[in-house]
């Protein structure tokens, strides 16, 4: 009896595990974080990483263990530039809209999820200040629409989740006589709100 009963039980965790990756799902919630900029060094400047923060919100369309992820979230990327003219400080502030594509894995609230996707961002601020006189200066000139490519990992505990991901900037953009492309590291907690 104490077989069966145990059996029972995994038969039963097994059901509904498979059901709740078989069963469409629709998740809406918020989140926020920080996030790591670099930029490519592809030219005669030198850059350093600098930290910048996001929030937003985002939906999950799920069945069969997989999903759609659309995302919309405000993010602040920053950058310092220096070459020969001086440092140039830029602030570039955006509304990024990635479209991602993964998988779940897990039951009873708990669950890791991968997935990739592109990315279109739309720059809403574009501050730059300048350690030198600034007609010598050397801008990054940060175009109004820029596209990346991420990839990442994710944890989901119950109503909240934790994501990691890397952004590969796609758009070059202009540096003085050479170009660039700036990537990103994201770190992120959201909260599902239904």
């Amino acid at each position: 009896m104490k077989k069966i009963s145990i059996t029972l039980v995994i038969f039963l965790a097994i059901i509904y595990s498979a059901s709740a990756q078989l069963i469409p799902k629709i998740q809406f919630g918020i989140k926020g974080g920080m996030n790591l900029t670099s930029i490519s060094k592809s030219g005669t400047f030198d850059a350093n990483n600098q930290a910048g923060y996001l929030g937003g919100i985002w939906a999950r369309f799920g069945a069969l263990g997989f999903n759609f992820q659309p995302e919309a979230y405000v993010t602040s990327k920053n950058v310092n530039v220096t070459d020969n003219t001086g440092t140039t400080t830029a602030k570039f502030t955006s509304v990024d809209v990635p479209l991602l594509f993964g998988g779940k894995v897990g039951a009873f609230g708990l669950g890791a999820r991968f997935y990739t996707g592109p990315v279109v961002s739309f720059a809403i601020n574009k501050d730059q200040s300048y350690s030198s006189a600034a007609s010598s200066i050397t801008k990054l000139d940060y175009k109004d629409q820029n596209y990346a490519w991420q990839i990442g990992t994710g944890v989901d505990i119950r109503s909240l989740s934790v994501d990691l991901r890397y952004e590969a900037g796609l758009s070059k953009q202009n540096y003085g006589a050479g170009s660039t492309k700036i990537n990103l590291f994201n770190l992120t907690l959201g909260y599902k709100l239904f």
